[in-house]
């Protein structure tokens, strides 16, 4: 199949999006070396046609399941499909950010986000202070007491609202896990500082990574000292969690009123890691995955406190997400350019079965989409961030809205994407729609 730019192909546009962006079925013939920028050109044509009013906007393209990344007739030679058959292009939004907002400052590198919740983002900070970004604009509250800079945020029950409070965990460099309370309600002029109701203590070196389990009882916590930790998020000194009790005042200044403040021992602690965990998840109740610079993936039993599955990839690794179908796929990145996922329902292999290398140096966070088996976000030292499908070995977009290294990114109210780095900003890119 040569580039004769007279070569035409037959085509039939397929979607299953709604009516009003569905072009009629009947098969046209279009240019051979179409992109996926001609065929977007030629659905808004015919949807412009059937409907006036129709704004034109960028679509994406799947033959037999796989997205058209390449001009048309390169596409067919590259799968052997023949180009006298009526080919079914199925066309579906396209996945890109529409926008971006203003960057949020902070005062040192922003190392942790949590996006989780609709309304709200948690940040964690280099400074050694989380805060909570209403509505990804107005800082409204300061979370204060770590000593040592934040490395990891997590809104606890994806941060739904338990009595008017969402609850929060951070975990430091100062080795400590800290708990706090937050009103979702508070409407200030300058943010209010809330500190911890709770410290959970017991790492021997930087806490580095927090997940908590799915009923929201449990949180686990990945160290320095290659060691993970189970807590109990609730307790109190009936139930053997609280080991001390002591006062703090809720202000700075020493007139503010005093609140008790708890100290929780782990309830379990996993061993096996030889180095650094850098990532714990926790995708179902008995299970949590973790990653290390010790080149491995581990999976363990929570009840029995075992690993039950391990993976040596050869790279140290600083990210670990579970999704995809059935949230049975693992994705990680680390001490390369290269973002791999694995099944581990495929024993015998270490060869992953997706691997996504557009980046140019380590990956620093990785994360699926919390509704989409396809779609993932990475984040890297190079200074960008990327939006990945399973269905092509390209990006579907690099976000470059950082000026230096990228250490964190998450998925946000399903439709976009926030990131912190080392320019001390969290930016935000809106309107990706996913199907």
């Amino acid at each position: 199949m040569d580039a004769d730019p007279s070569r035409q192909v037959r085509v039939r546009f397929v979607t299953k999006l709604p009516p009003p962006l569905r072009a009629p079925p009947a098969a046209i013939a279009v240019p051979a070396d179409l992109s996926r920028m001609g065929l977007s050109e030629i659905v808004n044509s015919l949807l412009a046609a059937a409907e006036p009013d129709h704004k034109a906007r960028p679509f994406d393209f799947l033959v037999d399941g796989e997205l058209v990344r390449l001009p048309l007739q390169q596409f067919l030679l590259a799968k052997g499909i023949s180009a006298e058959r009526v080919l079914e292009l199925e066309y579906v939004k396209a996945v890109a950010p529409r926008k971006q907002e203003e960057p949020c400052p902070h005062d040192d590198w922003v190392s942790a986000v949590d996006g989780s919740n609709p309304s709200f983002i948690l940040t964690g900070c280099y400074d050694g202070l989380a805060r909570l970004w209403k509505d990804g604009a107005v800082c409204t509250q300061i979370l204060e007491g770590h000593s040592d800079a934040i490395t990891s945020t997590r809104f606890i029950n994806k941060g739904v609202e338990t009595e008017g409070n969402l609850h929060v965990v951070t975990g430091s460099k100062d080795r400590s896990l800290r708990l706090y309370k937050c009103d979702a309600s508070v409407s200030m002029d300058y943010p209010k500082r809330v500190g911890a109701y709770k410290i959970l203590r017991g790492h021997t070196s930087s806490v580095q990574s927090i997940a908590v389990d799915p009923s929201s009882d449990m949180l686990c916590s990945g160290s320095w000292d290659s060691t993970i930790k189970l807590w109990a998020i609730e307790g109190s000194e009936e139930d053997g969690d609280a080991v001390s009790l002591k006062k703090r005042r809720m202000n700075s200044d020493s007139s503010g009123p005093e609140e008790s403040q708890l100290e929780g021992l782990a309830t379990s602690t996993f061993l096996g890691h030889t180095q650094c965990v850098t990532a714990v998840t926790w995708p179902e109740q008995q299970t949590i995955y973790s990653a290390s610079w010790d080149h491995s993936v581990r999976q363990w039993d929570v009840q029995t406190v075992k690993e039950t599955w391990n993976m040596f990839c050869g790279k140290a690794l600083n990210c670990l997400d579970c999704g995809g179908e059935g949230s049975s796929l693992i994705a990680a990145g680390g001490s390369d350019p290269i973002l791999r996922v694995w099944d581990p329902r495929k024993p015998g292999t270490l060869a992953p079965v997706f691997q996504f290398s557009s980046h140019s140096s380590w990956i620093t966070a990785c994360k699926w989409h919390p509704s989409s088996w396809f779609h993932l976000v990475s984040s890297s030292f190079d200074g960008k961030v990327m939006l990945w499908d399973l269905r092509t070995a390209w990006p579907l977009a690099s976000v470059d809205s950082h000026k230096d290294k990228v250490l964190c990114a998450d998925w946000w109210k399903g439709n976009s994407v926030i990131s912190g780095g080392a320019d001390s900003k969290l930016c935000i890119a809106y309107g990706i729609e996913i199907v």
